[in-house]
């Protein structure tokens, strides 16, 4: 098998990393309100750079030299490497995490058509389920050029953004963040974003299987952390320009993007978020299918192609029908249900444990060399 590209090795698992964690609500600006925007602007930023940064990139560094190591390229095969019998907590704790993000892209598909181009919420919907359930019946080839291509979009978009709020309303946002002192709890504040956004990081192991040595899992994961939020980093620095009003707004893009007056601009920006909810629910149903197709490997056996978007479909469904809970209250109250959850399951398991199992196993092919 020829060696993969230098951007396979070390560039294309952060590009999916973002892909997977942009629409739950990063994309809409909802997540970067409610985590880091409520602590104030500058507390916010500090949680942002400081905390969720670095935590997504030391335990994506760790998580991708695990996967490498163990060649465990899908999740049950991982947890079971890390959890031992106790694996199935964590697919306890993604089945309701996942049901959330679903409902979450769903929601959004609705909302950003309906207010956008006037359509009916359902458009949204069947649109996303018709454009996943396509990409996950063409495999990991197609989702990985998919990902990659539309991450590139994604960040030309986000940094026009940025530069067109700047330009407009550049001395609100540096008014904005030297107005308040920092105060407490943003630490925590940047914590639980890490943390729930990490429960997808064994979800979207199939890029590791381009990796042959450590330096390259522990680089590309080192690069994960910042690949990822650097979009986000754009949009919560013209978000901070409408502080405080737009902390309250159910999608925070929309109300941005009315600020600045183009609608052509507004257009533009929702079809690329459109495309984000895709890149999202693409990504985590294709791990689940690579978790199903795992098992029948263990028997000999090849996963049916139309299983693939069948399991995508009744995915979305369900997501579609918890949606009506409505976005703003799914994030709020949702997200932060499971993310202790993910922290004491996977995050401190992966950076103790793992980090032990890791070297272990060094030692075990240094000894069979």
């Amino acid at each position: 098998m020829p060696k993969a590209s230098l951007f396979k090795r070390y560039f294309l698992p952060g590009f999916v990393f973002q892909s997977v964690v942009i629409a739950g609500g990063y994309g809409t600006g909802r997540e970067l309100a409610e985590f880091f925007l409520t602590y104030g602007p500058l507390a916010g930023l500090l949680a942002m750079v400081l905390i969720s940064t670095v935590i997504w990139s030391a335990v994506c560094a760790v998580s991708f030299e695990f996967a490498r190591a163990f060649k465990n390229f899908e999740y049950r095969g991982f947890c079971i490497n890390l959890l031992g019998k106790f694996w199935w907590l964590f697919e306890v704790c993604l089945i309701v995490y996942l049901a959330i993000v679903l409902a979450v892209i769903a929601a959004a598909a609705g909302t950003i058509l309906e207010e956008t181009f006037s359509l009916h919420y359902a458009v949204g919907v069947i649109g996303i389920m018709a454009a996943v359930g396509f990409l996950v019946f063409k495999g990991t080839s197609v989702i990985e050029r998919f990902l990659a291509s539309w991450s590139f979009v994604l960040y030309a978009v986000y940094i026009t953004l940025f530069i067109a709020c700047f330009a407009t309303f550049g001395q609100d946002i540096v008014a904005n963040l030297g107005a308040e002192p920092v105060g407490t709890g943003w630490i925590v504040g940047g914590i639980k974003y890490a943390a729930y956004n990490l429960s997808l990081i064994p979800v979207i192991l199939f890029p590791i299987r381009h990796m042959e040595k450590r330096r390259e899992a522990v680089g590309a994961g080192l690069l994960a952390g910042p690949i990822a939020m650097f979009p986000a980093l754009l949009f919560y620095l013209a978000m901070i320009g409408q502080y405080p009003a737009i902390v309250d707004r159910p999608v925070p893009a929309n109300f941005l993007l009315e600020t600045l007056g183009s609608k052509a601009f507004q257009i533009g920006f929702q079809v690329v978020l459109f495309g984000t909810l895709i890149e999202t629910g693409t990504g985590v149903i294709h791990g689940i299918n690579e978790r199903i197709a795992a098992v029948y490997k263990e028997k000999g056996q090849l996963m049916p192609a139309t299983l693939r978007p069948a399991v995508a479909l009744v995915l979305l469904v369900a997501g579609t029908l918890i949606s009506g809970v409505g976005l703003t209250s799914l994030i709020a109250k949702g997200y932060g249900t499971v993310t202790w959850g993910f922290l004491a399951i996977y995050v401190i398991p992966v950076l103790t444990w793992g980090v032990w199992r890791i070297k272990n196993r060094q030692r075990e092919t240094e000894r069979k060399a």
